[in-house]
This record gives C-alpha cells, sequence and structure tokens, in this order.
C-alpha cells in the first residue's frame, strides 16, 4: 500500500484497512490503529507501520484509547516466506514462552542465524523480540479488559514471573501494569473470562453459522443466531469452553472463556481468532476472485474459512467424512465424540470432550461402524500425534498414513490450519458446483486465496 492510500483511510477512519498499519505521532510519541477515535494528527507529525512491533522498535509506545493490541492481524508484511510463516505460527502457539530461538529454529530446519536474519529483514525485530512484544500486548488487552490480578495477568500471558513481567512492561510499554489498569473494567462473570476480539469488514457471519450448523456435535459444541460455542481441552490437560457472540456493529465478536484452572492465555486467543478466521482481509480477497467468479455474480462477500479447534480433530472430522455425504459424516462425528470423548462442566450442564490422541490410539473404536481399514487409519492417525507431535503437525507427513490422501491432508490444512490456499478440486461438492454452473477456471490464478475459492463454490450447493 502507498503513502497516499495510508493517508486516505487514516483519515476517513476506514475500518477494513484496521490493522494493515499503524500510525505513530511524533508529536505525542504514541502509535494508534488508524481508526483511533483521538483528534487526527497533522500530517507532518505521522509516520506509518506495518506493524504493531515495527511501531515499538522505533520508539512508539501504544495508544490507550484505541488499543493497538485488540486490531486484527495483518499478514501482508509476512511476504511470501513460508519459513517466516511457520516461525510466526509457531509463535504464536507458544514455542518461545518455554523454549528457545535455537529450538524453534531446528524445528523449522534452519539455523538460528539465519532465523534471526529473517526477522529482522521481515520485521525490523529479532523473534524473542517479535514473541515478547506480542505478549505484553496481550497483557495490555487483559489488563484494560478484565479485572484478573496483576499476577494471573503475567501467567496468562506467559510470564514465569511478576518481576520480569513488571521489568518488560515498563520497559517495552513504557508505563506500569498497575498504572494501566482501567477502572471501568468487565469483572469475571460465573468464572468467565470476556475479551473482544476484533475484525475486518465485511465478515459474512450467517454463511459461517450456517456451514457450522449441520455439522453441530450436540454437547460438543452449541449455536444461537448471534454465537458459537464449543468446549475447550488444552495441550496440559486444563479443561473449559468458550463462547463467542458476534457484535456486527462493532466489528469483532465478545468472547466468554471459562477454565477449570489458570492457564497460559495467549496461545488460546490465537487459536480462537484462527478458528473464527478473524484476521483475514476479505475486501481484499474479494476483489482477487471477483474475475473468477464474474459469472456467478462474483464472490459471496465477506466468506470466512470455518475452523476447527485442533489439527487433529480437522484430521480425524476428515477422515471420518472420506467419501460420505455431510450428514453421514456428521452422524459418524457424533458417534465418536459420544463413545470415547470425556465429560465435563459446560455452560448448559456437562459438555463432551472431543477424544484426545491419547484415547484414541489405545481403542479398537469398536462403537464406529466403520470398515476395519477406515478405524485402522483413525487409530494411526491418533499414534502419530502421540508418539511424534511435532511430525504430526506437518500434514504432508500424514500422506505416509494408509488411507490419508490428497484430500484428507488439504481439508485438515483448511480448517484446522486455517491455511488460506487450499483448492479443494477433488472435494464431491466442489466438483458438483463447477458442474451445475459450467464453471470454467484456472484455480492457480485464485492464489493465494484458495481456500476462499473453494468455500465460494461448496455455497453453490
Amino acid at each position: 500500500m502507498q503513502t497516499t492510500q495510508y493517508q486516505q483511510a487514516r483519515l476517513t477512519r476506514d475500518p477494513r484497512f484496521d490493522g494493515h498499519f499503524f500510525v505513530g505521532v511524533t508529536s505525542t510519541g504514541i502509535y494508534c490503529r488508524p481508526i483511533c477515535p483521538a483528534p487526527l494528527p497533522k500530517e507532518q507529525n505521522v509516520r506509518y507501520f506495518d506493524s504493531a512491533v515495527a511501531a515499538a522498535e522505533s520508539g512508539f509506545r501504544p495508544c490507550l484509547r484505541c488499543r493497538p493490541d485488540s486490531a486484527p492481524a495483518s499478514w501482508a508484511w509476512k511476504g511470501t516466506d513460508t519459513t517466516v510463516e511457520r516461525a510466526l505460527r509457531l509463535i504464536d502457539e507458544g514455542a518461545l514462552m518455554q523454549g528457545s530461538v535455537t529450538g524453534l529454529a531446528d524445528r523449522l530446519g534452519i539455523s538460528s542465524r539465519y532465523l534471526t536474519r529473517l526477522f529482522q529483514a521481515r520485521m525490523g525485530t529479532s523473534p524473542k523480540r517479535y514473541a515478547l512484544y506480542q505478549q505484553l500486548l496481550f497483557a495490555k488487552s487483559l489488563l484494560q479488559q478484565t479485572r484478573l490480578p496483576v499476577a494471573e495477568v503475567a501467567f496468562a500471558a506467559g510470564f514465569g514471573s511478576i518481576r520480569r513481567f513488571n521489568e518488560c512492561f515498563r520497559d517495552r510499554l513504557q508505563m506500569t501494569p498497575g498504572a494501566l489498569r482501567r477502572q471501568g473494567a468487565d469483572t469475571m462473570v460465573r468464572g468467565e473470562l470476556t475479551l473482544f476480539l476484533s475484525y475486518r469488514p465485511p465478515y459474512n457471519w450467517s454463511h459461517l453459522r450456517d456451514f457450522l450448523r449441520p455439522r453441530l456435535i450436540p454437547g460438543l459444541e452449541w449455536i444461537t443466531d448471534q454465537g458459537y460455542g464449543r468446549s475447550l481441552q488444552l495441550a496440559d490437560g486444563t479443561r473449559g469452553y468458550f463462547t463467542a457472540t458476534h457484535d456486527e456493529a462493532r466489528h469483532g465478536f465478545r468472547v466468554a472463556i471459562s477454565l477449570n484452572r489458570p492457564a497460559v492465555m495467549l496461545p488460546l486467543v490465537r487459536n480462537l481468532r484462527r478458528l473464527l478466521d478473524l484476521d483475514a482481509d476479505s475486501a481484499r480477497i474479494d476483489d482477487h476472485l471477483r474475475p473468477l467468479l464474474a459469472p456467478l455474480g462474483g464472490p459471496v462477500p465477506g466468506l470466512r474459512l470455518p475452523g476447527t479447534l485442533s489439527l487433529f480433530e480437522a484430521g480425524v472430522r476428515a477422515i471420518l467424512g472420506q467419501q460420505v455425504s455431510v450428514q453421514a459424516a456428521h452422524k459418524l462425528v457424533g458417534q465418536l465424540v459420544n463413545a470415547y470423548g470425556e465429560t465435563a462442566p459446560g455452560p448448559h450442564g456437562a459438555m463432551r470432550l472431543f477424544p484426545t490422541p491419547d484415547v484414541l490410539a489405545e481403542t479398537d473404536l469398536a462403537e464406529l461402524r466403520l470398515p476395519g481399514r477406515r478405524k485402522q487409519t483413525l487409530i494411526d492417525l491418533a499414534r502419530l500425534f502421540r508418539d511424534e507431535p511435532e511430525a504430526a503437525t506437518e500434514p504432508e507427513r500424514w500422506r505416509s498414513l494408509a488411507g490419508i490422501g490428497p484430500w484428507t491432508v488439504q481439508y485438515a490444512r483448511m480448517r484446522g490450519g486455517g491455511d488460506s490456499d487450499i483448492w479443494l478440486g477433488g472435494d464431491l461438492g466442489v466438483k458438483r458446483a463447477l458442474q451445475q454452473h459450467d464453471i470454467v477456471f484456472d484455480p492457480e490464478t485464485a492464489a493465494p486465496w484458495r481456500s476462499y475459492l473453494t468455500l465460494n463454490l461448496w455455497s453453490l450447493t
């Protein structure tokens, strides 16, 4: 985006550009979102940055009114380097909260020196400083939106000690946690922590809701006209649930989270953003797909990828959905959850948890009405996640398992990993849409948004 476009978006406070860039004001030393309600600064006092981290590295502190920590993420500044993309995903999942840059580099198959050089080139900072700033911005959001004690905020943001948290907060954000605490913040209600997660409009909530509704597993998930929720089970065994309520006027979701014990929340919140696809740039995606879908009147505005809670769950759903209808797959997933999912307290009584790899790896799946080969594929996938968790997070490695082919891997990457560039050309629904509407095009021209092209074709069937 050119500087003139930044200027226009800032002057009009266009919400479609929220998170695409940040505005540093030299006269105050503060950086803001382009939708900030504060009086507009003069252009000669403005500097533009592609990310909040870049603004912070230049010495600006975050605005307390527009809260840059709440802006939708913009991935345009990642470039096309898949190594950087994988690194950012792993950092968002908490790879550097307990681990080292060397360990992260080893997982990526590169040296720590090369990883640092990539981050400096793409974001102007090191991987560790990037990760730390994400933790601080999340802590800032918790301090402003909740009444959690400062000690619990520090733990939820991934800090091991209050002293370290206070030092980093003061040094990087140029304020103390106590000074930031807003007196009118939300309170805990029935043990639920409520956060507001924003997106860039347009957001087609009705389409996402209507996609999820026929696939809903009672007890595991619940849905209303304006909300979606489901049970949670984190990697450390922590259990709970979330309920996300759509607020179209404010361009976001009010998300209530309840857990049975304190937990590091940043990876969870990142995961919920992916599940609801809150960081997609729908206006840009729709513009890109419009020429291809012109014979159909253009793309459905604001489509979002319907995520699942984990890559493992997406893989299981994909295996159960192989060569069967949505209704048949739904029935099988329900049988699996009811037979092997544990129960836990939920907002509407007892709820079900999705079965873990450890559970499915040690059962014969006798409760499922499936061919023996399909059952073995599920068991093999569960054992891969149990025995080689890092390998299992790369779905292409699943291809070594009997019964897993390209469609299963691609479906899991799209719904479980939030991959924006998956073309499910072999999917029965996609084939039917292409035949019924006599559509011919080269799907390669839809890259890097082929997942949204797939969604548009699914919406026709």
